[in-house]
């Protein structure tokens, strides 16, 4: 595994060119806020999910009358990234379609993760374009697994997620069997604005936002570590970890699994994005570290 690795002095990442994905973000004292990857519950870190998020139906999926097979989470995760540009404090990352993505997914792509850190605050950017002659349609997710507990010394019944907004609205859940959404939405567990993460909220998998009003929110507790993290282009939120794992995966998505018994086509499958030819779509999504003391 090859790994680069930006700094500013008060916060420092590295990030795996396979999968371009978030290894580690430290800050000055080396406190770690990512994961601690135990592999008796997962070993992920932060996976681009490209150009799907979420399952699909048997894996499979129905395009202008055929078909094709893709993994949950699309390939991207799985993809070696080549590095394009690289200082001290930032690194841009690059994936293009290839022989092997055109038979799962049939389009020309450019897909650039851009990590920049501006003090204590780590920016994400992926960047979409697409080169070819006919409308792309694509999902998006970023997948950061944070510390759980953060550091500061405050146990994991004391974190919480506090939403830049209310969030009243109806949470929706994933079929234990298929990986899929299941129809009927659930009451949400947040009370205002405040959602208290708890393991047994996940034995079931992800709990998911689908009708998300905030962009924003802030995980951590009183007097312990605090990250507040940003996603103003995705509308879209889904929260999971394996029941007992010292992480939680905060997890802004445009797009989702495929609903439970879908079989539409895939333009069609909701939360897709179509990118005309020649155009480019940026998500991103900033991580900054609040305080450990």
């Amino acid at each position: 595994m090859e790994f680069v690795t930006i700094s500013s002095g008060d916060l420092t990442a590295r990030i795996a060119t396979f999968g371009a994905e978030l290894w580690s973000l430290t800050d000055r004292t080396g406190r770690e806020y990512m994961t601690d990857a135990d592999p008796a519950f997962w070993t992920g870190h932060a996976p681009i999910l490209f150009p799907i998020v979420g399952g699909l139906n048997g894996d499979r999926y129905r395009l202008d009358g055929q078909d094709y097979t893709l993994p949950r989470h699309g390939f991207a995760r799985h993809s070696a990234f080549e590095v394009v540009e690289q200082e001290e404090g930032a690194v841009r990352l690059r994936l293009r379609d290839s022989e092997g993505t055109r038979k799962v997914y049939p389009f020309a792509f450019v897909l650039d993760l851009v990590f920049r850190i501006d003090g204590a605050a780590l920016h994400v950017a992926a960047e979409v374009s697409n080169p070819g002659d006919t409308p792309m349609p694509f999902s998006l997710g970023y997948h950061p697994a944070f510390a759980w507990p953060l550091p500061g010394g405050a146990p994991k019944a004391e974190h919480t997620i506090a939403f830049e907004q209310a969030e009243p609205q109806p949470v929706r859940r994933i079929d234990p069997a298929t990986g899929l959404v299941l129809p009927e939405p659930v009451p949400t567990l947040v009370e205002g604005h405040l959602y208290r993460p708890d393991a047994a909220h996940f034995v079931e998998d992800a709990v998911i936002w689908d009708r998300l009003s905030s962009r924003a929110l802030t995980f951590g507790a009183p007097g312990g570590g605090q990250l507040a993290v940003a996603f103003p282009d995705m509308p879209m939120l889904g929260i999971w970890q394996k029941p007992g794992a010292n992480y939680l995966c905060i997890e802004p998505w445009q797009g989702h699994a495929d609903p439970l018994g879908y079989s539409g086509d895939f333009r069609a499958k909701p939360g897709m994005l179509s990118l005309a030819p020649g155009a480019s779509r940026r998500f991103r999504m900033d991580v900054t570290v609040l305080t450990a003391d």
